[in-house]
């Protein structure tokens, strides 16, 4: 790609919340991994909304490293959003997302440019194994990508997160899709073009605790797969007809069975099994449908992603 001299050919995004225990390692680490490229860079980092000294140091680097760019979020947004807005701000020909945490580590960014520069679109880190991590986090990981796999009809990497690099004109085709639901990973796979892997082992967290705890990823799950698909509202068609049939077999054999032996007083317990039984079916389809229907409620509201509350390094900011 031919670029113009005062053009940034890479823009290196990083959201942060809380994440003043990584910021010197990581700065170092990036700009390390990106010197020896000879190109031109920018590292766009996104504070969502941190409470600790993520925007102090973030701006002590701005002014050590004016390739070091910040954009303060008005509040926390969450990492979907503030990655968002990193994409917004960033003006490469190709983008690289990555955490802050360094589980990522930044040394793969020359083989992503690499395959980038061979003629890819879309080259993003698949894991290859999962360091540091706990039984029960690496099997939900993998039960969660198999599901959204099965469900939905875009074609998911699996054990691939936010980590790899976009081509100026897939961005652009994601900054069309405004969505407030936003499961980032689907988006990437979504606009399609030319796509390939590498494969990483991915590290323990460098510093700081994560805050992604089991709810948080269960809801997470949740964006994703209502997002990518409408197999829980079909299943539940399904689920209706066999229940139905089922019904309808058993009225039959109570019909035959009076007619043969007479009538019989029918059980309290039994009563009760199917009137809870239905119930719960009927609550858990309710509950599917609100799930759709408050995401159609965020949609037709159409409030803005974010709001900045205030940049540095950019043109027209400070």
């Amino acid at each position: 790609m031919s670029l113009s001299p005062n053009s940034v050919e890479l823009s290196i995004v990083v959201p942060l919340y809380n994440e003043e225990a990584n910021i010197d390692y990581l700065i170092k680490r990036l700009v390390s991994t990106l010197e020896p490229l000879n190109t031109t860079y920018e590292i766009v980092c996104i504070n969502d909304g941190s409470r600790d000294n993520t925007l102090k140091l973030l701006i002590e680097h701005h002014n050590c490293n004016p390739a070091i760019k910040v954009v303060n979020l008005s509040r926390n947004f969450g990492k979907e959003i503030a990655l968002t807005a990193g994409i917004d701000y960033a003006n490469g020909a190709a983008i690289i997302p990555i955490d802050a945490d360094l589980q990522d580590p930044p040394e793969l960014i020359e083989q992503l440019v690499a395959k980038w520069r061979e003629g890819y679109d879309v080259v993003y880190a698949t894991r290859r194994s999962r360091l540091g991590e706990s039984w029960l986090k690496r099997f939900t990981a993998k039960s969660f990508y198999q599901t959204i796999g099965k469900m939905s009809p875009v074609p998911i990497p699996p054990n691939t997160g936010d980590f790899r690099l976009l081509d100026r004109q897939v961005v652009e085709a994601i900054k069309q899709m405004p969505e407030r639901t936003r499961f980032m990973k689907g988006l990437f796979a979504w606009v399609g073009y030319k796509q390939t892997s590498i494969l990483f082992d991915r590290e323990p967290r460098f510093g700081g605790k994560t805050t992604w705890n089991y709810w948080k990823l269960w809801n997470f799950a949740l964006d994703g797969i209502t997002s990518f698909s409408f197999f829980p509202l079909k299943v539940w068609s399904y689920i209706g007809l066999v229940v139905s049939f089922i019904s309808l077999l058993y009225a039959s054999f109570l019909i035959i069975r009076t007619l043969i032996f007479g009538i019989d007083v029918p059980g309290y317990a039994s009563l009760m099994v199917a009137v809870l039984f239905f119930g719960g079916i009927q609550l858990i389809t309710l509950g599917i449908i609100g799930e759709y229907l408050g995401r159609v409620y965020e949609e037709v509201k159409r409030r803005p992603l974010y709001f900045v509350r205030e940049s540095y390094g950019f043109k027209d900011n400070n």
